[in-house]
């Protein structure tokens, strides 16, 4: 027959696992990254060690290289960094006219360091659509080329794609239901891609700035541009019945939107680049600050550790890599925009944990972890007793 001990020692067995499943405990995931390119004002670009140092520091191990420098990704062999080369636009044509061309530049920088660098992803050209259009046609064989040369070097497991703006490939961004990819002047070039990428298991990479499309659209509020939780800021899409509280979903959710109108809609993304300016030379520019860079990314983070997803992507995105490193000058007069996370120095800039993980459970805090475990471990010695 059971005792009362019995009894007591079953309960306080049930009640400690109870409790210990309310314990916050983090999981590593792999999703938010930076991109480094070459500062341009400066006579010379950082150290490799110090774009190594500055990695570590804001806790980030994905890092999107554009127009890679080899000297770069051999900082990397045998670490966990995973890295994400870009081909410049300007090598997009010639590639894909010269396949001979394709294999000098994985020569260069694949072959000698693939697989003891962990290379994921290629992008073949940056926006180049709105760099080059009038090559448009250039890039779907440039993206096959690659593809092809890469598995006669017998490498299977880095995918090819190539990146596109928002605000010039998705028309009537808002409400994310209408949204449809527009094409580039006489050519079929969205479907065959995205056909190319569902077969090759490849993600459709898109630069995401709610800033630029903030600028362009002065019916949208600011604070749902920069993730603020406000009572009433928020946007319905009458078609779908989905209310969206923040701009970043509203952008995505049109792309996955016109992927579906496409009849692709399985495809993963991948944010290519985000971010938020702090400073621009511009004197209507006055959204772009120190404390408004600072807001949008700390709400993306949380956004992104959430594990919330899109309203349309219940699993998100499948990568985001944050616009930029180290500060420096971009585009020309009247407006050049500072979008670094470091000083161009190197310096910090923000106070962001960037590491890639989220609470999976209710309960945050460090605090509230510690408290919970000593009442449970004290509790469970009461009745044990």
């Amino acid at each position: 027959m059971f005792n009362n001990h019995h009894y007591s020692h079953t309960f306080c067995v049930a009640l400690f696992f109870l409790l210990l499943s309310l314990i916050p405990r983090s999981s590593s995931l792999r999703f938010i990254g930076l991109t480094y390119s070459a500062p341009t004002a400066t006579p010379s670009p950082p150290p490799p060690e110090t774009i190594s140092a500055a990695l570590s520091t804001l806790k980030v191990n994905s890092l999107r290289l554009e127009d890679p420098d080899p000297t770069v990704i051999r900082t990397f062999l045998y670490t966990n960094v995973s890295l994400f080369l870009t081909v410049p636009n300007y090598l997009v044509p010639t590639m894909a006219s010269n396949r001979s061309s394709t294999l000098r530049w994985l020569y260069t920088h694949v072959v000698p360091f693939y697989p003891r660098a962990r290379i994921t992803t290629i992008s073949v050209g940056n926006a180049f659509l709105d760099s080059y259009p009038q090559s448009a046609s250039a890039l779907l064989p440039a993206i096959t080329n690659l593809h092809l040369s890469l598995r006669d070097l017998g490498i299977r497991k880095i995918t090819v794609s190539t990146s596109f703006s928002f605000v010039t490939a998705i028309s009537t961004p808002f409400p994310p239901s209408s949204a449809q990819f527009q094409e580039p002047p006489g050519i079929n070039l969205i479907g065959p891609l995205l056909q190319f990428l569902r077969d090759t298991n490849s993600s459709f990479l898109i630069n995401v700035y709610p800033y630029n499309l903030y600028r362009l659209k002065s019916e949208i509020p600011l604070g749902i541009a920069l993730f603020q939780e406000h009572p009433f800021n928020f946007r319905d899409d009458l078609v779908t019945g989905v209310r969206y509280r923040n701009l970043f979903d509203m952008m995505i959710d049109a792309v996955v939107s016109a992927m579906a109108v496409a009849g692709y809609e399985s495809i993963p993304i991948v944010v290519t680049e985000t971010g938020w300016p702090s400073s621009s030379t511009a004197a209507n520019e006055v959204e772009a600050n120190l404390g408004y860079a600072e807001i949008y990314l700390k709400g993306l983070v949380k956004h992104l550790r959430s594990g919330i997803g899109t309203p349309l992507l219940k699993d998100g995105v499948k990568e985001v890599y944050v616009y930029e490193m180290f500060d420096k000058k971009e585009g020309t007069t009247p407006s050049s925009r500072s979008w670094g996370v470091l000083y161009a120095n190197g310096t910090t800039k923000y106070r962001i944990d960037f590491s890639s993980s989220k609470s999976n459970y209710l309960l945050e805090g460090s605090w509230i972890n510690v408290a919970l475990r000593v009442f449970l471990s004290f509790l469970v010695l009461v009745l044990w007793i």
